[in-house]
């Protein structure tokens, strides 16, 4: 009875989203058109696509695998690391900065020859979401246990010092223009940092939106996408924090992408295994095109603005282990050889 009240209060809430007199374009056929398996144990977190270089580089617990993207083929790997969480690409520097949530470091490496440069300690506990900010030249990370956010000169590898957050931090995005947004978990809101000062500039709540984790920037309209737990995607003004609009999506989100050359927005939802594709009609308009199925665990994500494809991790699951003192929330375990890289597209762009 629930889920049946659900699914009618989803159906109505998109077509709320619709502006009178504004019909929503035709969904193309989007499916899972190609599986890159990978297999190999440990579990994963971010990806990140190197759009010059058509590289995928994708977060394995110890190492990080690099792809061609084009074709799933294995490039090379990033090993000796401890707990990956994500990956930021700086093509400007050729260089590359991997979180270490286990080591509390930065793993600093040359984007050509995949080498190992740096390893910066970051000053705080459990550097998960990064970004790079081409205005600054700074990394940032986000640190889930000691909410705060590292930030690092981007060219010597030195750590300059520490933002204090008002929560959980969770994915961070940079418009380029010298603002970092990153979103708040533990506070439903999202905070704008200005990367010069390394100063919180404005926080903002996120009305309706619980846990908010992915994050994606629409940088032309000024507009912010937060994939909120409760099945929402939040859209705020990036130039005032104003809540703008907000969409159903799919159960378990933990990553948003923008596609700024078809107006596109995705949620990749982990737990319904189902990846949400909305189109912006106006930077306040949106319009659910399709809810395409990928594989229960498709949590994270990367975009490759070129061709308009989605990559997404996945593995199977086998059971969950008893709960103990040490861990009463024990996460499932792996299946052997089931990890694999999905990509997503549609019939035609």
């Amino acid at each position: 009875m629930k889920r049946m009240l659900a699914a009618s209060l989803a159906a109505a809430f998109a077509v709320a989203c619709t502006a009178p007199g504004l019909a929503a374009p035709a969904a193309h056929a989007w499916k899972v058109i190609q599986r890159y398996p990978l297999g190999g144990s440990g579990g994963w977190d971010y990806l990140a696509l190197d759009q010059a270089a058509q590289r995928l580089y994708v977060s394995r617990s110890n190492r990080v695998l690099v792809l061609d993207a084009r074709n799933g083929k294995r490039i090379g790997e990033i090993d000796g690391l401890s707990g990956v969480h994500g990956i930021a690409i700086a093509d400007d520097l050729h260089r590359g900065f991997i979180s270490n949530g286990r080591g509390d470091t930065v793993t600093v490496f040359n984007l050509a020859t995949l080498k190992v440069e740096q390893t910066v300690p970051v000053g705080a506990k459990d550097p998960d979401g990064i970004v790079y900010d081409p205005y600054s030249h700074r990394v940032f990370t986000f640190n889930g246990d000691s909410n705060d956010a590292s930030v690092i000169d981007a060219v010597s590898g030195k750590l300059l010092g520490h933002i204090a957050l008002p929560g959980r931090p969770e994915f961070p995005v940079s418009d380029g223009d010298g603002h970092v947004y990153d979103n708040i978990e533990s506070r439903n809101a999202l905070v704008e940092i200005d990367p010069m000062t390394m100063k919180v500039t404005a926080t903002w709540p996120l009305k309706d939106c619980d846990s908010p984790s992915g994050l994606a920037i629409d940088t032309a309209h000024h507009r912010l996408f937060s994939v909120c737990q409760n099945k929402i995607m939040a859209v705020t003004n990036a130039e005032n924090g104003k809540q703008v609009a907000s969409v159903p999506i799919g159960e378990g989100p933990d990553a948003a992408r923008f596609d700024p050359r078809r107006q596109r927005v995705f949620s990749s939802n982990g737990d319904s295994g189902t990846l949400t594709v909305v189109h912006e009609t106006t930077p306040d308009s949106y319009h659910v095109l399709a809810n395409v199925p990928t594989q229960k665990s498709a949590r994270t994500m990367a975009l490759d603005e070129a061709s308009g494809r989605i990559f997404l991790s996945a593995a199977e699951f086998g059971p969950r282990p008893a709960p103990t003192q040490a861990d009463p929330h024990p996460r499932h375990t792996v299946k052997p050889g089931s990890f694999t890289v999905l990509v997503a597209g549609p019939a035609s762009n």
